[in-house]
């Protein structure tokens, strides 16, 4: 065989078994198929533990109902029904206990992830209204003029 064909092949062979080296090193001894329920079935078996210890920062609409039971109530009969709490106000991570109130994040990029305007026809959004922000009262945040917990009710 010629050298312009050989070179090539021996430099392939090269990085194969170079990467088959870095591997042994890389790759955790507990990585592997430890069962169907990650995804397609690989995952380092010690990283299960460190999952399970993680601590959660979001809590849910159920303990906010505890003590904002009218809130979620409204939220609950509102087109916001699908938007979690925490969406709009943090995660509840220790809430009440350490921090006092959650910020509320009143701009209105948030807002737009939702109702900003594509252009597209028949766009995934079209349940939320859809408005253009250039148009909008471009100069004000949504929640002087509109109330997230009511949003049918439009005037906060």
């Amino acid at each position: 065989m010629k050298w312009h064909v050989l070179r090539p092949l021996w430099v392939a062979i090269g990085l194969v078994a170079a990467i088959l080296v870095a591997r042994l090193f890389l790759v955790p001894d507990d990585f592997g198929i430890h069962g169907r329920n990650f995804t397609y079935g690989f995952y380092r078996l010690s990283n299960v533990q460190e999952w399970k210890d993680f601590p959660v920062k979001y809590q849910g609409r159920e303990t906010c109902v505890e003590c904002h039971e009218e809130n979620v109530q409204s939220l609950n009969n509102s087109p916001h029904a699908a938007v979690e709490c925490e969406n709009c106000h943090g995660p509840g991570v220790n809430h009440p206990d350490v921090v006092e109130l959650l910020p509320i994040d009143t701009t209105r990029e948030l807002c737009l992830r939702c109702h900003a305007s594509l252009g597209y026809p028949h766009s995934a959004r079209e349940q939320a209204p859809q408005i253009s922000n250039r148009m909008h009262k471009r100069r004000r945040e949504c929640s002087e003029c509109h109330n997230p917990h009511k949003p049918q009710g439009d005037e906060t």
